[in-house]
């Protein structure tokens, strides 16, 4: 039977991957109870839409989405998933800030699961939503 993931063990598979260790996601809170996950991700020049703007581009801001919303589920299940979709609403630009990122468990079922996302400044302002879906093809009945 798989465990959930701890934090430390969540934090290795983020290292594990090189795109997901460039994005340099910072775990914040794991509450398995309410099944969240909320991190922080710094602003860096590399994610800026216009060279010295400070505004984020929204190709990594969608990563992020997607990263931080499998991993919601994933932490549950033991592993990462695949994603069969997503999508994100930009509601204000993100500008000057790091991001604040929370994940909550909309769905865990047998073949599919859905994670909510929302994105925030370092003012608490939401920047984004976004909600998608992913592949769990057995890891719930592997989990118990």
């Amino acid at each position: 039977m798989t465990q959930p993931l701890t934090q430390p063990q969540l934090e290795a598979l983020f290292k594990s991957s090189p795109f997901i260790d460039w994005l340099n996601i910072g775990i914040h809170a794991i509450d398995y109870d309410a099944e969240t996950l909320t991190v922080v991700v710094p602003m860096r020049p590399e994610f800026e839409r216009v060279a010295g703007s400070g505004q984020w581009h929204g190709g990594p801001l969608a990563s992020i989405i997607d990263t931080v919303g499998d991993f919601a589920l994933g932490v549950l299940l033991g592993q990462g998933l695949p994603t069969i979709n997503f999508r994100v609403d930009y509601l204000r630009p993100a500008v000057d800030t790091d991001l604040h990122v929370t994940a909550q468990v909309r769905r865990l079922g047998r073949q599919v699961g859905v994670a909510d996302v929302d994105v925030f400044n370092d003012r608490g302002q939401l920047l984004a939503i976004g909600r998608a879906s992913y592949a769990t093809g057995g890891a719930v009945a592997r989990a118990g």
